[in-house]
């Protein structure tokens, strides 16, 4: 056999291999590369009032994403637990476990809920009253002084659900929640989200705010600063109506964080995100999913 022929194998072999681990390599990012066809782009530049309009903050790429020490899921500590804080009603209630079904499907990992502390765990010195004159309770004080004493051994996260309203420092009015990236321990107020008093007529509005606070706050824990990609669960927010702009879908990129430490089929979340927001009437987030399911089918 000649030279050249040696050299044409050779050439082929090198050829069939490169396309081989392209082949790979496109199939490791497809789908991210497919959904974020469906991403939303953020207005430039940001309005006035906005989150992204009052913090400048430094885009986190994926390369930054993977540098940082982060929590991740392993054995015998893989379960996100839900603390719910206070006196609730039943539709209250329905609420909460309405959100450990979604946080179940979003992150998908095992979601359960704690039995519910009082309201009399909070010292008074850790209470006011604000200016529109409803109780509320010190963020940080939930989650150093509650939370992270009560973090079951097997939880990898623990979020708390409180009925009252919070602040985070003298100087703010309010915030919708709070976490720690460290400790993965996190807060959430319902109170705001139905304007102090939750109906029938006002539950999936309230309902849709918790799961976009509570998935927001969680993906914190992971590790996932604030999304200056797209429209996405992960955009900071200064107020209720930036909260009902934000989508409930994490936009592709920090979808591919967040799958970089919890393992998931892409599709398999898809799908149950899905029949979720279907069952749920969640009309605009149930859009959404089918469109991502069409791009991976």
């Amino acid at each position: 056999m000649s030279l050249g022929k040696y050299n044409f194998i050779f050439l082929f072999f090198y050829a069939v291999v490169f396309i081989l681990l392209f082949s790979c390599e496109k199939q490791k990012n497809s789908y991210v590369e497919s959904i974020a066809r469906n991403d939303i782009k953020l207005s430039s530049p940001p309005k006035p009032g906005s989150w992204r309009y009052n913090h400048d903050e430094r885009f986190q790429t994926f390369e930054d994403f993977q540098k940082l020490r982060k929590i991740k899921p392993g054995p015998g500590k893989n379960i996100i637990y839900i603390q719910p804080i206070g006196t609730f009603d039943e539709l209250q209630k329905k609420e909460i476990e309405l959100t450990r079904e979604y946080l179940t499907v979003y992150f998908q990992l095992e979601t359960k809920i704690l039995p519910a502390l009082p309201n009399t765990i909070f010292p008074e010195k850790v209470k006011r009253i604000s200016k529109e004159g409803q109780k509320q309770i010190l963020a940080g004080y939930v989650l150093d002084s509650i939370l992270i004493k009560r973090k079951p051994k097997d939880a990898l996260v623990l979020m708390g659900i409180t009925e009252k309203d919070l602040f985070p420092k003298p100087e703010w009015n309010y915030i919708f929640g709070l976490a720690s990236y460290e400790d993965g321990v996190g807060v959430t107020s319902m109170y705001r989200f139905a304007d102090g008093r939750l109906t029938d007529s006002n539950f999936n509005e309230s309902f849709l705010r918790l799961i976009k606070i509570s998935s927001h706050e969680i993906g914190h824990m992971f590790g996932i600063s604030h999304c200056l990609n797209a429209n996405c669960v992960m955009n900071g927010t200064n107020s209720l109506p930036e909260t009902d702009y934000h989508l409930a879908r994490a936009c592709s990129l920090c979808q591919r964080k967040l799958n970089s430490s919890i393992h998931y089929d892409h599709k398999k979340r898809l799908l149950q995100l899905k029949n979720f927001f279907e069952k749920q009437h969640l009309n605009t987030e149930l859009t959404l999913a089918n469109q991502d399911l069409n791009l991976v089918q």
